[in-house]
């Protein structure tokens, strides 16, 4: 069994995936310098954008406000209250459509179906957080500039409008009440919010907000004086939060199976650190990796034949081969499932665990990198507040406990910080209702 192991570990050295060539305090600085180029307004792989939202302030109780969340499939409105516990208090919930996913609409259409969404709820807040989980450039006065939307929701000329001015305008043309203040924020922004208020009577020395599923992306509590860029808050005292777009990095070491992978997607060179950690990915990565593994006899004749069959592989897939390795029910399981198929099953595990070994490592240094560069988290009593979200995260076999290790043996040990992990209850909703309610 060692020697299927090392045989396996010198096939990822060879195509420059072994996670235990990926020296930790290397990359975090490498990932700093990334962050403090772009916070300067110079050229980076990490956007940096300033989301203008401030997490600093109490959170007022009993004071209702009107959250809206846009996903890719369901539009979400409701009602949220902050009881004398600081617990979130979620009324009036509606799931609608996501406008634009049933056909192709027009930009007055799109903001016409969101405003007769609010009509229920239209009176009961003058103040909006909306959550809207697609590209957009965040303004001072935190409405936002619509960037793109993704495949599933089209909408003609939606590109540079502006989502609370367009809003606004829209529920004047129906009659309702257009006196709102509305602030706009994305996924990640709303969980580490929503982190903030899971806990309220605990001490955080700071919040991090970390998604890992489908895609990736992180964003954390800066300094106004260390966001040059952002001139509108140069001189004023104070945090905002800074939305990363962490998928985008392209500084972490690639190797032969990052690249083939990325030449074959839809937009080579873009998003490499996404393509290497994230489920949207994981499936494809493995597959190339598998291939590579094949053309270079890791494994038999047979189990080549039946991994031909295979049209395309996904991350559910490996997470059922992960926990069902002897089962007939799974396609990766039926391709070990032969006469002399043991092999096959130890390479495959392997494989996958060192894939996965390498993720934990990409995402200790992105987050330990964070801490590093904003001095937080040096009291073990007062750690930094990590909510995490993802399927990927949360559900696969392997990845959590390999980075609870890394958070322990590098960021704890080695660098004196230390963080905590935090699953929040609704955590877009909450968070989404304390921008709204704080900015």
């Amino acid at each position: 069994m060692d020697g299927i192991k090392l045989e396996v570990q010198d096939f990822l050295k060879r195509n420059g995936i072994y996670a235990g060539n990926i020296d930790l305090e290397k990359e975090c600085q490498k990932f700093i310098d990334e962050m403090e180029k772009r916070l300067k307004g110079e050229e980076s792989s990490l956007d940096m954008l300033c989301t203008y939202i401030s997490p600093e302030g109490e959170i007022p109780v009993n004071e209702p406000v009107i959250v809206m969340d846009a996903g890719g499939t369901n539009f979400r409105v409701a009602v949220v209250t902050f009881n004398e516990e600081k617990k979130a208090v979620v009324e009036d919930f509606n799931r609608y459509p996501m406008p634009g996913t049933q056909g192709e609409i027009s930009k007055e259409e799109f903001f016409d179906k969101i405003a007769e969404h609010l009509r229920p709820v239209i009176n009961r807040s003058k103040k909006i957080g909306f959550c809207f989980s697609f590209p957009a450039e965040i303004l001072p006065n935190r409405d936002g500039k619509v960037v793109r939307l993704n495949k599933e929701v089209k909408v003609r000329d939606i590109r540079g409008q502006e989502i609370g001015a367009n809003l606004l305008q829209a529920l004047k043309a129906k009659g309702l009440d257009s006196d709102k203040s509305i602030v706009i924020l994305n996924d990640t922004v709303a969980t580490l919010l929503g982190g903030k208020a899971t806990f309220p009577d605990r001490l955080f020395d700071s919040f991090i907000g970390f998604i890992l599923g489908t895609g990736t992306n992180t964003c954390y509590i800066e300094e106004n004086s260390n966001i040059p860029k952002a001139t509108s808050l140069a001189g004023k005292p104070g945090y905002t939060i800074i939305n990363m777009e962490s998928g985008g990095y392209n500084k972490a070491p690639r190797g032969i199976p990052d690249i083939t992978l990325d030449n074959k997607t839809v937009d080579p060179g873009s998003q490499q650190f996404e393509k290497m950690i994230s489920g949207a990915y994981q499936g494809s990565m493995i597959s190339e990796i598998i291939k590579k593994a094949i053309e270079e006899g890791l494994f038999s004749e047979e189990f080549a034949r039946k991994f031909a069959d295979i049209e395309q592989l996904t991350s559910r897939d490996v997470d059922e081969f992960c926990f069902h390795p002897y089962s007939n029910n799974y396609v990766l399981s039926k391709c070990v499932n032969h006469k002399n198929g043991e092999k096959d099953r130890l390479v495959l595990y392997y494989i996958i665990d060192g894939v996965f070994e390498r993720a934990a490592k990409l995402v200790a240094f992105n987050l330990a990198a964070i801490m590093l560069k904003t001095g937080k988290g040096k009291n073990p009593c007062l750690p930094v507040c990590i909510t995490a979200e993802g399927t990927t995260f949360y559900k696969s076999k392997f990845l959590k406990t390999k980075l609870d290790y890394y958070v322990k043996e590098f960021i704890n040990e080695k660098l004196g910080i230390y963080c905590e992990f935090v699953k929040a209850e609704n955590a877009t909703l909450v968070g989404t209702a304390i921008a709204g309610l704080l900015n």
